[in-house]
This record gives C-alpha cells, sequence and structure tokens, in this order.
C-alpha cells in the first residue's frame, strides 16, 4: 500500500477524557473548534493561514463573542469528522502525519470543507494530497480500489472533487489492459489454466465493493474494455460476486441489480448461475415479473447444462402447497421447448452441419435431467400430487432415452412416497413408462416391486421374454407415445384378463400375482416350445391374442386337453 508523510514536528495533541483535544504548548489556546462532540483547542495563527472557511468563521465570532477568552466555531458537518479534521489541523501544525488509501478521501473531503487551497499558501493540502493521488494511489491496482470503496461515506463531497470518476477510469482501464502487461499484485484464488496472467484475473479484487460501486465498475470496464473484455468475462465476474456476497443477495436491490448487469450473449453466463438469480429473485420483493421472464427465457436456452440440485427451488409465498417451487421448473421446461423448436427451425437448412444431432443431444440430456429431478421432488415433497408430477414428465415424455430406467425411478420413488393412491393413479403414472426400454437391472427390480400394478409386471415380464426369445424380429423400440405394437396389444389381453381373474379369486394380491406369473410363462414357454412361433396363450378364461398361428376363437380346458394328446 502506498502512503505519504506530511510534517516533520512530533505530534502534540493530547486528550482529556474522550471530547477534548488539545495541542500541549507553552501559549494558551485561542479558540475552540467543536467537531461534534468533540471539543478542540487550538491556536488561532496556524489555522488561519491554511483554511479560508476557518478565517471566515473565526472572523464573524469576534465580535459577537468579546468578552469571551476564546473564540467558539462549530463545524458539525465536516466530512470524516473528528479524525478529518484533527489530520488537517495537524497539518497546519506542521506535525507528522501519514496519508495512506483508507483515510486520504477523508482528509482530502475534509481540506475542501476547509478550503485550504494554494491561493491561501503555497504547497497547502489540498493540492499535496492531490499529488499523492495522481502519483500514487491511482496509480495502484488495489490502492484504486480502496480509495473508491472508501467514497461512499463521504458523498457528495468525494464526488464534488471527483475522486469516485477518477477510480472509476483507473480500474477499468488496468481491467481492459492486456493480461501480459500486468505487473502488479492481484488476488486470484481459482485454478489457473497456464502459469500466465489468467484473462479474469480482476474479478475477485472487485468483490470488496459495494454493489452500486461494483454496478459502475462493470459498466466502465464494458464501456472501455471493449472487445478485450469478453462477455464471458464479465459473466465469470457477476458469478464470483455473488458467491463472494451470498450473505447480502437477500437484498431485493442485489439481486436487481445483478440482473440487470447480465451480458445478452448466451454462452456469457452458466446456466446454474442464472437459476441462482432465479431463486433469488423469487423470494425478492422489488425484481419484478419482466426480470423472473427473462431469466427463464435465458435458462431455458441452457436448461441442458442444469442439474438436479439446481431445479430444487424452494417456493417464495407461505400460502403455497408445496415446498418447494414445481410450478417455476415448469415454465422452465416449456421455455426449452419453446427454444429448441425455434433452433430447429432456424437450422433446419443446416442439417448436414449436424444441427439436428445437436437438437436431439439437448432433448435427451433435459430428459435425463428431469427424470432425476423427478425421482428427488417426490423423495422430499410430501405435497406432490399426481398430477402435478405426470404433468411434468409428459412434458419431456418425446425426448429421446437410452432407456427408461430414470423414468421407473422416478415412478417407483413417488409410489413410494405416496403409499395411499387409488389404483387407477398408480395407472396413470406408470403409462409415462416404457416397459420395453426398460435395462435387464430395471426389469429384475421391476417384477419383485410390489408397489407396481400387476398389469404393469406382467407387461415387463411379457416383454423381457419376448426380448429374450424372439429379439431379432422386434422392430426398434421408438420413444414414449409412439404407436403400439401387436406385441404390446397381446400383452394387454393377456394383462387385462389376469387382472379379471384376480378380482374373481378374491385371495391375497402377492400370492395370485405369484401364481399368475408362473401361468403365463408355462404357457409361454410350452406354446413357444411346440408350435415355433411366438403365439401366447393365456390363463383358463382368457383369449387368445392375434398371432402368426390360426387357432378357435374360443378354448376350453376340454379342447386343450385334447390338443396336447394329439
Amino acid at each position: 500500500m502506498k502512503f505519504m508523510k506530511l510534517g516533520s514536528k512530533p505530534d502534540s495533541f493530547q486528550s482529556q477524557e474522550d471530547c477534548i483535544r488539545y495541542v500541549a504548548s507553552d501559549l494558551a489556546t485561542d479558540v475552540v473548534v467543536n467537531v461534534g462532540d468533540v471539543k478542540f483547542y487550538l491556536h488561532k495563527f496556524p489555522l488561519l493561514s491554511k483554511s479560508a472557511r476557518l478565517q471566515k468563521l473565526i472572523a464573524a465570532t469576534i465580535n459577537e463573542q468579546q468578552q469571551q477568552p476564546d473564540d467558539e466555531i462549530s463545524i458539525p458537518d465536516i466530512p470524516g469528522g473528528p479524525p478529518g479534521f484533527e489530520v488537517c489541523a495537524k497539518f497546519c501544525y506542521g506535525m507528522a502525519v501519514t496519508l495512506n488509501a483508507y483515510n486520504v478521501v477523508s482528509v482530502r473531503c475534509a481540506a475542501e470543507y476547509l478550503e485550504m487551497y494554494e491561493s491561501i499558501e503555497t504547497g497547502n493540502l489540498v493540492y499535496k494530497i492531490e499529488v499523492f493521488l495522481n502519483s500514487s494511489v491511482l496509480r495502484s491496482w488495489k490502492d484504486s480500489i480502496i480509495v473508491l470503496q472508501t467514497t461512499r461515506t463521504f458523498h457528495p463531497w468525494s464526488k464534488d472533487v471527483k475522486i469516485d470518476v477518477r477510480c472509476l477510469e483507473t480500474i477499468a482501464s488496468k481491467a481492459a489492459m492486456d493480461p501480459a502487461r500486468v505487473d502488479w499484485s492481484f488476488t486470484y484464488n481459482r485454478r489457473k489454466v497456464n502459469n500466465g496472467v489468467p484473462r479474469d484475473w480482476w474479478v475477485e479484487d472487485l468483490t470488496e465493493l459495494s454493489i452500486d460501486l461494483y454496478k459502475r465498475v462493470i459498466s466502465t470496464i464494458r464501456r472501455k474494455g471493449g472487445v478485450s473484455v469478453s462477455p464471458e468475462v464479465i459473466g465469470e465476474a457477476l458469478e464470483v460476486y455473488y458467491a463472494a456476497k451470498r450473505i447480502q443477495t437477500d437484498d431485493d436491490h442485489d439481486v436487481e441489480t445483478l440482473i440487470s448487469l447480465l451480458p445478452s450473449e448466451k454462452q456469457s453466463v452458466s446456466c446454474g448461475f442464472l437459476i441462482k438469480l432465479l431463486k433469488s429473485s423469487s423470494v425478492s420483493l422489488e425484481c419484478g415479473e419482466e426480470e423472473r421472464r427473462e431469466l427463464s427465457r435465458r435458462i431455458g436456452e441452457k436448461l441442458e447444462e442444469a442439474n438436479v440440485d439446481d431445479l430444487l427451488i424452494r417456493a417464495s409465498s407461505e400460502g403455497s402447497e408445496t415446498v418447494y417451487d414445481v410450478d417455476i421448473v415448469e415454465t422452465l421446461i416449456d421455455e426449452f421447448i419453446t427454444q429448441t423448436e425455434k433452433r430447429d427451425e432456424l437450422g433446419c437448412s443446416d442439417i448436414e452441419q449436424g444441427s439436428v444431432f445437436v437438437s436431439d443431444s439437448s432433448r435427451a440430456a433435459v430428459a435425463k435431467l428431469i427424470d432425476g429431478y423427478l425421482s428427488e421432488i417426490a423423495r422430499i415433497e410430501p405435497n406432490l400430487s399426481p398430477l402435478k408430477f405426470i404433468a411434468i414428465a409428459e412434458k419431456v415424455s418425446c425426448f429421446p432415452r437410452s432407456s427408461h430406467d430414470g423414468v421407473y425411478r422416478a415412478i417407483d420413488m413417488f409410489l413410494k412416497q405416496h403409499p395411499g393412491m387409488a389404483k387407477s393413479e398408480k395407472k396413470s403414472i406408470c403409462r409415462l413408462m416404457d416397459c420395453r426400454k426398460l435395462s435387464p437391472e430395471a426389469c429384475a427390480h421391476a417384477v419383485q416391486n410390489e408397489r407396481l400394478p400387476l398389469r404393469v409386471v406382467v407387461q415387463i415380464l411379457f416383454f423381457e421374454q419376448v426380448r429374450a426369445t424372439a429379439k431379432p424380429s422386434l422392430p426398434p423400440s421408438g420413444s414414449h407415445g409412439s404407436s403400439r405394437t401387436n406385441t404390446e396389444e397381446e400383452c394387454d389381453s393377456v394383462t387385462a384378463t389376469e387382472e379379471t381373474r384376480e378380482k374373481t379369486i378374491g385371495s391375497e394380491k402377492t400370492k395370485a400375482k405369484g401364481v399368475v406369473m408362473s401361468r403365463i410363462f408355462s404357457k409361454l414357454w410350452t406354446g413357444k416350445d411346440r408350435d415355433g412361433v411366438g403365439d401366447v396363450s393365456s390363463s383358463d378364461t382368457s383369449e387368445s391374442p392375434g398371432s402368426a398361428t390360426t387357432v378357435d376363437d374360443k378354448s376350453t380346458p376340454s379342447t386343450r386337453r385334447r390338443r396336447s394328446s394329439s
């Protein structure tokens, strides 16, 4: 830190109690200066020789206080208060004082107030401080930041003497400079890409500033920096500032200011940071709907970059039915769909350049993200309704997925947390899952899952068996919501009949499920071994679904016995 020493005489200021300061001297004091709650007992001559304002004040009291041994004046509004005035008074006496980045603004504003100009005496305090500022402080990176931060306390005096403007220009010029020319110290606690000075070397030091000054600095850097300061660096600076001031981000004004500083370029800010701002804005009273809509739009542009924790946004209103805001997640998905459709329209003529592949990749990433989100929100949100769960899942139901294991995990978690659900609601939720696209591990878990409806378990077993025995003949499975195949219709017929039989038996559900499973697959195996085709027979009273082999429409136990004996 730069500093400047003025004067050479020893400091002879002394205190009497907390509110009295005087100069130890053989000469009696002849003026009392009241600064706030502190009385300074001083001598007129050194003060009047350097301060035009004190000359006027003392002259005005001479005729009024002739009967008093000392003239007494008051300057309650001097910037810097008693400490600032004391430095100026010591300078008048020629006593040693030290100026640095922390007190220079206070003393400069106090000297301006006291009118300690060159017109009163050559080499006066205002001149000496200006030399110190221009030759030392404003040439130092960190001192400039310290001085700028202290200007807030002395507004509007600091503005009148243009200290804040000069600091802003200095800081912006250094931030916009070629990193190769940076030869001063700076704070950088993040991992460097190489041994050189990183292009974002300046962002951490600016976190010391208040939000109003920070806004002015960033605006000045963007104006002076031009192309030399990229939008990505500005976005990173905002994110670092947000993280450093995370305790203060409950302040509505802070959040609104940061949103207003966001660069417009898509890749300038991470999706996680945008969601953090959205979370903060959801509890902010000053942030309006326009700011939230803009944040939602920008998040929707790059939703595939988010993670599950980002989407766990607590509801802002006390009257909300849920602890977490699931409506805002729906909004983000809608924005993603809208933005993706726009990109598809713009990129339809560039198929050969891979635009369609990028779009599908983004959809697949969002599908995986929402599957994970539904699994987590089903676990931690007790008030999540089946309709809301289905509504969110259906928004990404047509997105490409390599498997439906994530959908199954979300469904299983929801059923686990809502054991009292009606059977119709369970069926509606399970329709979100394509049983044909479950991995062998997921199938093995699902067939033993007592939370799933019997119909779903039968479908999983059926498709797993068909996949194992007739995989070459199966058509490629499409995404959820595609047209139903003959194999699926066969399974529906089997499971529908088994559900009817389950109701009529009236025994325990677990035992019935085991009996049904064994009968179905004994028929599957015997039918395939005998006929060599994919025909599947049902239990005693069921109808046989259509297959490549022609059989009678109705089958009775006696006819089946005759067929087996023939």
